[in-house]
């Protein structure tokens, strides 16, 4: 997959929060997250998203005690972060990146998930593909990403369908005028009539809607662009140690993060998800 496709991946995850480690003056170890404060349900300044939960586990399996550095997910977010001088860096670990991604050294992956269509139940859709003709008939929302709009894959895969007038834009830079519910809102409320969107940020607003939504995984043809990604941590290139140290605390919690991530209804494919 192009370099394109993975930036968009990690900015939707899609794409999520990072996770830094340092150490206080006073020789006591912290581990620092740096987070978008408001990109529920993967972080936020309540501490009350998935990935806030996952930095705490972490952290206390490291014997380290968590603190965060807010910044928001954009561009510049690793110049600025990960990819700073070592005496410059506020930041050493990402927990939410494609696996591939190329910018940093990725963990083994902890999880996979995948782009998923959601539109209300017993309103007579059925979406199980990119084919459907119905795509063609109904508004469908999707996430545009960055200044420039940088598209994730269902937007390039409806494009090249022909399916782009009745495509609505939904922005992912998150403000209390735009919640990460709003994509999610629009489908619930008629705005929409489906909406294609990462599995983790859909899943836990799917589920609170006053209506209830269908979500179904979105299946990738021969010539599409994947939809469905390994998610690992990043550290920079080099570090082994920390990926190292990394690598053990996901095995030995493997359990205790899936829970989380099923708690808080993402789509694994492994099949453990809530989607009710």
């Amino acid at each position: 997959m192009h370099k394109t496709i993975f930036n968009a991946a990690f900015m939707c995850v899609s794409v999520s929060l990072c996770l830094c480690v340092s150490l206080l003056a006073q020789d006591r170890k912290q581990f620092r997250v740096c987070a978008d404060p408001e990109n529920f349900p993967f972080s936020n300044r309540q501490l009350a998203g998935f990935e806030n939960k996952i930095a705490s586990l972490v952290a206390k399996e490291l014997g380290e005690t968590p603190s965060y550095v807010w910044w928001g997910q954009r561009r510049g977010f690793l110049r600025n972060t990960m990819n700073a001088s070592i005496k410059e860096a506020r930041c050493d670990v990402v927990i939410g990146i494609p696996a591939g991604y190329d910018l940093l050294q990725p963990t083994k992956p902890y999880y996979r998930s995948t782009y998923v269509f959601v539109y209300p139940k017993g309103k007579g859709l059925q979406i199980k593909s990119l084919d459907d003709p119905i795509l063609k008939k109904i508004k469908i929302g999707v996430h545009l990403l960055g200044d420039d709009y940088t598209n994730p894959p269902p937007v390039h895969e409806l494009a090249k369908r022909g399916i782009v007038d009745n495509v609505v834009g939904f922005d992912t830079f998150y403000s209390a005028k735009n919640p990460p519910s709003t994509i999610i809102d629009a489908v619930a409320s008629g705005k929409v009539g489906a909406a294609i969107v990462w599995g983790p940020a859909a899943g836990y607003f799917a589920a609170r809607q006053r209506i209830p939504l269908e979500m179904v995984p979105v299946p990738s043809g021969k010539t599409d662009l994947p939809f469905a990604f390994d998610i690992s941590m990043g550290v920079r290139k080099g570090d082994d140690a920390l990926k190292n140290q990394l690598e053990q605390v996901l095995e030995r919690k493997r359990a205790e993060i899936q829970k989380i991530l099923i708690d808080y209804g993402v789509p694994l494919l492994d099949g453990k998800a809530n989607t009710k």
